[in-house]
């Protein structure tokens, strides 16, 4: 099904949770909507399911304008994120409720029911629980219980709010692996809230960013990681080291170096902030006279296949983190407290006026 809304408008109050937004949801991927608590990605879920209605805009489903149809009417699954599965009942009976009360005129038979569930638990490869009951099951088993759930009335999208946020690391990433698997192989048009970048990163096809009620990008993966749009996304995804300084005629004057701002040419002594990550930085020995930022190594931690250093600039004692292979470290022989020069390999910058913006 193809999903897509259109100047959405939503306050609570005096809050603005959604500011005129509009999205195209294509159909058959997964798209994340991604933000900071409180910038309306989980509003707006809620209004695509029928959970709450917009003060202004429309919801368009295959064409459609959706907006005045019940929740039911709409072919949504939803998951959420503490399961909300009955305790009473076994696992077997929670994939089955779906089925059983819809109306009489749409409602399997009892065998099709049982056929169909014992379908689902195979798929999300829990066949062996169906007699168990939730408080027996493990987070991560609750939750794809509760995924086959809402896969129980064959939805035409599937909509998942923060489905792993109370599940420990570990068995998040099992899970969201999982889940785009699972995606590959049924290609319902998806979309889950998450506040988790490295989470969307990796499961979605479209990554929509939202700040504030606003969408500030949206964009595969490696697009929106490697081409944000602005301050915000740059430090969303991510950590990020700000360096900021007189920007004037293409060149960002940081006071320790000097950088190449060729998108702003025609700005005449401004103010502009360069954005470098970790991993963007070249890190070498100090050498009178040698270009780059000169830095102190104040703490090295060192273990598996990277090295993080966190360095602090000689001239304003600016804190600067870096990453480098564990390799480059060795070859170094870095010791706390060793003079080195950073080196931007790749710079963005922004007119200082958005800064604000970035959390």
């Amino acid at each position: 099904m193809a999903i897509k809304v259109s100047n959405i408008n939503k306050r609570f109050g005096n809050f603005v949770a959604l500011d005129n937004v509009s999205l195209d949801f294509p159909t058959g991927e997964l798209t994340a909507l991604l933000g900071p608590s409180g910038c309306g990605k989980t509003t707006l879920l809620r209004i695509i399911a029928g959970l709450e209605q917009p003060d202004a805009g429309q919801v368009i489903l295959d064409g459609e304008d959706a907006s005045a149809r019940h929740v039911r009417e709409r072919q949504v699954g939803f998951v959420f994120q503490h399961y909300a599965l009955f305790k009473h009942m076994t696992v077997f009976e929670n994939i089955a409720f779906g089925l059983r009360v819809k109306p009489r005129r749409e409602r399997p038979l009892e065998q099709e029911i049982r056929k169909k569930v014992h379908r689902l638990l195979d798929l999300v490869q829990l066949d062996w629980l169906a007699d168990r009951y939730p408080p027996q099951l493990s987070g991560g088993q609750r939750q794809r219980i509760a995924l086959a759930r809402a896969l129980a009335v064959e939805p035409r999208v599937l909509l998942l709010d923060e489905p792993f946020g109370a599940l420990d690391a570990k068995v998040r990433k099992e899970l969201r692996r999982w889940l785009r698997r699972l995606h590959d192989e049924l290609h319902v048009t998806s979309i889950f809230v998450t506040h988790d970048q490295e989470e969307a990163l990796e499961v979605a096809d479209q990554v929509v960013l939202m700040n504030k009620g606003r969408v500030e990008q949206i964009g595969a993966p490696a697009e929106v990681y490697n081409h944000p749009a602005s301050p915000f996304v740059y430090g969303f995804l991510g950590n990020v080291n700000l360096f900021p300084g007189r920007l004037h005629e293409g060149m960002l004057d940081t006071g320790g170096a000097i950088f190449h701002a060729p998108d702003h040419a025609q700005i005449r002594d401004g103010q502009g902030i360069g954005f470098v990550r970790p991993h963007e930085l070249e890190i070498v020995r100090l050498v009178p006279g040698a270009e780059g930022i000169a830095v102190r190594l104040k703490r090295a931690h060192a273990i598996g296949p990277l090295a993080q250093l966190e360095l602090e600039r000689h001239d304003n004692r600016q804190l600067i983190e870096a990453v480098i292979s564990s390799e480059r470290y060795a070859h170094l022989r870095l010791q706390e407290g060793d003079a080195l020069l950073v080196r931007p390999k790749r710079l963005r910058v922004f007119v200082d006026q958005a800064v604000e913006e970035i959390a």
